[in-house]
Parts: structure tokens; C-alpha cells; sequence
């Protein structure tokens, strides 16, 4: 009767233990791709080669002209993206890592409507540099999905 007992919950566990596996191969693909995006667009700010050099500079001149100076700011900004893509791939910096990239995708709208000449051609018709910027749901998506993972499974392991 105990060995009944026994199998009967090690069998009810076995989908559960399943669907953790599933959740975090998920939550690593999505780590990875916000590292790889992160990594890649941030170095292109540093070296100056971003497409969108243009645009983080005009978002400059409307925001933080008076405060630093833009040299010093794209490449801050790319050394911030960068270190954003490797905190995605630590999983115990997973807070700090949601929480910047929060800070930084908050950053990442404001042409929308701050430099809407740039953004937006008429009414929900968006150029292509408004375009560039509504990707941007797809990493917050994504970003939800890492920390989702990250929380559930914290609690599921009790990690601190």
C-alpha cells in the first residue's frame, strides 16, 4: 500500500517537473537572445557604427544635452547595453538585470514622443525609425518572460 502511495505521487510529479524543464529552456532561449541583442547593439554604439546613432543623438539634444556631453553619452550607453546582455545570462542577477532593462526600454520609446517627426508619418503609421522602436515590444516580451521564469523558479527551488 506505501509503494502505491509512493508511485502514485513520483507519477503526479512527473508533469510538473516536465512543464520547470520546458519553462526554463524557454526562459534560457529568451536569455540568450536579450543577451546577444544587448551585446551586439551596445558594441556598435561604443565603436560608433550603430544605425541608430542618429537617433540617440537627436534624443540627446532634446534630453540630456545640458548634462553630458554626447561622445560620452552613446558610448556610456553602449557599455549600459552591454552590461544589461551579460546580466541576462546570470541568472541569480536576474532582478538587477529586469530592473536596468526597464530603466534602458523606458529610454527607448521616448523618440516616440518626444521626436515624433522622426517616429511617426501620420496617425498609427509609423516610419522606419518608429518601427525600429516598436521592436522593442518583442524584447520586453521576451524580458517578461526571463524574470516570470526566473521568479517561478526561484520560488519552486526557494533559491534567495
Amino acid at each position: 500500500m506505501a509503494e502505491t502511495t509512493i508511485l502514485r505521487k513520483y507519477i503526479s510529479t512527473i508533469p510538473y517537473k516536465t512543464a520547470l524543464q520546458l519553462s526554463s529552456t524557454v526562459g534560457w532561449v529568451n536569455r540568450l537572445a536579450l543577451a546577444i541583442v544587448y551585446i551586439w547593439f551596445g558594441f556598435f554604439k561604443i565603436i560608433h557604427q550603430s544605425p541608430a546613432q542618429e537617433l540617440v543623438s537627436n534624443l540627446h539634444s532634446v534630453t540630456f544635452v545640458h548634462y553630458i556631453p554626447i561622445n560620452i553619452f552613446q558610448v556610456m550607453l553602449g557599455y549600459i547595453e552591454c552590461a544589461i546582455g551579460i546580466l541576462w545570462l546570470i541568472p541569480k542577477l536576474s532582478k538587477t538585470a529586469f530592473f536596468i532593462f526597464c530603466v534602458h526600454i523606458f529610454t527607448t520609446f521616448l523618440p516616440m514622443f518626444w521626436l515624433p517627426d522622426q517616429t511617426w508619418r501620420s496617425a498609427f503609421i509609423l516610419t522606419m525609425t518608429g518601427q525600429y522602436i516598436m521592436k522593442n515590444l518583442v524584447l520586453v516580451a521576451s524580458a517578461v518572460t526571463v524574470f516570470y521564469d526566473y521568479k517561478k523558479n526561484k520560488s519552486t527551488l526557494n533559491l534567495k
